[in-house]
C-alpha cells in the first residue's frame, strides 16, 4: 500500500479498497449531508456491505484501467477523497472528482491531493485532457478547478437532475501542456 504525503499537517494520500468499507462508511456517516449536496456519493451507500460493493466497483475499475478511488487521511482519519471517474487511456482524456466531509474544509487538501492525481495522469499516464465537472451552485469544487489552473469550457444547462432540481453543470478543463506550465510557475514560485 501506498501513502503519499499531501504536506506537514499529516495529511496524507492513499487507495481506497473495498477492506476499508467501515472506516468509508463512518466517514459518509459523519458527512453525508454535506458530501451530498451536489454529488451522489453517500446516498446508495448506507451500510458495509454497500459501501464494500461501491469500492469494489472502483477496485475493478482500477483493474481495468478505466478509473479509480483514493482516501484523504487527515491525522489518520478518512475526510474525504479524490477519484477519476472515467479514465480513457487511449484516447488520452480523463474526469476528476472530489468530495470532503464538513470537518475537512479550508486546508486545501483537495488542491493538494488533485495535484499529485494530475500529475500522474499527465507525467505517467500520458493523459491530455484532464477535465472537472461541477454543479454550478458547488462554489467550493468550481473554486478548486481555479486554484489548479483549470479553464471554464462551458456551462451545460440544467443537466443534472438531484435532489429534485435541475443543476447547471459547468465543464473545466486543463490540457497536458497547460498542466506543466502551471506546475512550472508553482515550482519557480516555491523558490
Amino acid at each position: 500500500m501506498y501513502a503519499i504525503s499531501l504536506g506537514d499537517d499529516g495529511a496524507e494520500l492513499r487507495p481506497l479498497e473495498p477492506w476499508h468499507a467501515e472506516e468509508v462508511l463512518a466517514h459518509l456517516d459523519r458527512g453525508r449531508e454535506f458530501i451530498g449536496q451536489f454529488i451522489s456519493l453517500g446516498t446508495k451507500e448506507t451500510d458495509v456491505d454497500s459501501t464494500r460493493a461501491m469500492l469494489q466497483r472502483y477496485a475493478d475499475m482500477r483493474a481495468a484501467d478505466t478509473g479509480s478511488m483514493h482516501g484523504l487521511w487527515l491525522e489518520g482519519k478518512l475526510v474525504g477523497g479524490v477519484l477519476f471517474l472515467n479514465f480513457h487511456a487511449e484516447q488520452g482524456n480523463c474526469e476528476v472528482g472530489c468530495w470532503l466531509e464538513p470537518a475537512a474544509t479550508g486546508r486545501g487538501l483537495v488542491t493538494r491531493a488533485m495535484r499529485v492525481l494530475i500529475d500522474f495522469a499527465v507525467e505517467q499516464r500520458g493523459m491530455h485532457r484532464i477535465e472537472w465537472v461541477a454543479a454550478s451552485g458547488n462554489q467550493a469544487s468550481l473554486n478548486v478547478a481555479r486554484r489548479l489552473g483549470m479553464t471554464r469550457d462551458g456551462v451545460r444547462r440544467e443537466a443534472h437532475p438531484y435532489g429534485g432540481v435541475r443543476h447547471d453543470l459547468e465543464v473545466w478543463s486543463v490540457l497536458a501542456p497547460e498542466w506543466r506550465a502551471v506546475r512550472a510557475r508553482a515550482a519557480h514560485n516555491d523558490h
